[in-house]
């Protein structure tokens, strides 16, 4: 476990919808792990419930927090946490996305001197990023929020050009990975020759578009059957459409082909399985998941959407296709099958891309200037927040019942 911080080290705590198997849940995670502990120490609260995923950042010696939130505005969740931030008196809070944005108001009626807020992509309700009442609350909020920090520069156009935030207080920060964490398999099984898996990692919601993924297998199926070639499937992730994605599966007759292991902690693992990654989402900024392939010297087909143009070149370290095209999806996933020698040369490439520009160590770095500048214009140097208790891995607001 990492060393608690020490007594002069300023106190953030951030603020969730919901801790559960995410890429935002894991950049968070990371970053704590890399930022040095001798001037930040954490704390982490969720707004409505957490899954066992929780306890990677627990393990880091950060004390979560739960809530409880139920649906709607839930005036009584502001006052835990109104009542929660009194006692921890944090230098800074540091909320993530639309469904947390609000309690920055909360934060400033508890005292807290810093107020971050970060986009790290938009969900199903908000696909093009038009949605007008959630984009009336972020620029209400903004004038008292020190820094806004989208992931990607399509959500730094979005927040300026859309939200109308003022450009002084946009701060881009790339999410990072960690690549010795993420990093390819050291032996590949030659027993199989003509198995290949295609995989992907996301949370089972429409905003991924799996459909489009189990339709483009279906095409691969017809061009590639057995025992010719045997092609294998992998969708990691839990969410709203999972049982019908195995249903699905199960009308297909594909229980062998398919594996639908739902949410895993073994990600790292499971990618050193794979000979193809693919994310045909409708909507993203900077996907870790991406990343995370990459990293482990994966090819990968997405889709040309947000920020993903960034970081999968074209050509070099992987193919793009249009959202919702079933066609051009399988054909990019056969133009992999087809050719292992591309598959090594754009998977080496992307690792290479992803160690130059997208580090964890970089990340955590940007996100500890970031920090340390706000804190400089608002924070007195004897607030540094009170500590959590160090026996108790996980402590609960007011009334939680777990």
């Amino acid at each position: 476990m990492k060393d608690p911080a020490s007594r002069d080290a300023r106190l953030v705590v951030h603020v969730l919808y919901r801790f559960e198997c995410g890429g935002l849940q894991t950049v968070l995670t990371e970053c704590v792990k890399h930022m040095p502990a001798d001037r930040y120490r954490h704390a982490v609260i969720s707004l409505t419930d957490y899954t066992d995923y929780a306890d990677r950042i627990r393990a880091a010696g950060v004390t979560v927090y739960v809530l409880n939130k139920l649906p709607g505005q839930s005036l009584g969740t502001h006052v835990k946490l109104w009542k929660l931030l009194r006692r921890l008196r944090p230098a800074i809070i540091h909320t993530y996305n639309i469904g947390t944005i609000e309690y920055n108001l909360t934060a400033l009626l508890a005292g807290v001197p810093v107020r971050i807020h970060a986009e790290h992509g938009r969900d199903s309700v908000e696909i093009d990023g038009r949605h007008r009442k959630y984009n009336l609350l972020r620029w209400m909020v903004s004038p008292f929020i020190a820094a806004f920090v989208p992931v990607s520069d399509d959500l730094v156009d979005w927040l300026h050009r859309v939200v109308r935030i003022a450009p002084r207080k946009i701060v881009m920060i790339p999410n990072g990975v960690d690549t010795s964490h993420y990093a390819p398999a050291q032996h590949v099984d030659a027993a199989m020759p003509h198995r290949l898996c295609i995989g992907t990692v996301g949370r089972a919601d429409r905003i991924k578009n799996h459909a489009v993924l189990l339709e483009a297998f279906r095409v691969l199926l017809g061009r590639f059957p057995a025992p010719a070639c045997d092609l294998r499937l992998v969708i990691v992730g839990d969410g709203p459409l999972f049982q019908a994605m195995r249903d699905s599966v199960a009308r297909e007759g594909w229980a062998d082909r398919v594996w639908l292991p739902g949410a895993r902690a073994d990600v790292a693992d499971i990618l050193r399985t794979l000979s193809i990654f693919v994310l045909p989402s409708s909507s993203e900024a900077m996907p870790v998941t991406i990343l995370e392939a990459m990293a482990t010297a994966l090819p990968v087909v997405a889709t040309r959407v947000g920020g993903i143009p960034r970081l999968v070149l074209d050509g070099q370290s992987g193919l793009l296709v249009e959202p919702g095209d079933v066609q051009q999806l399988a054909d990019a996933l056969q133009a992999y099958i087809d050719d292992p020698v591309l598959r090594r040369t754009h998977g080496a490439a992307g690792r290479a891309h992803v160690g130059d520009r997208y580090s964890v160590d970089a990340m955590a770095s940007a996100y500890a200037a970031l920090y340390e500048e706000c804190c400089s214009k608002k924070v007195p140097r004897h607030r540094r927040g009170v500590r959590a208790s160090a026996d108790q891995p996980h402590a609960v607001a007011p009334n939680e019942p777990k």
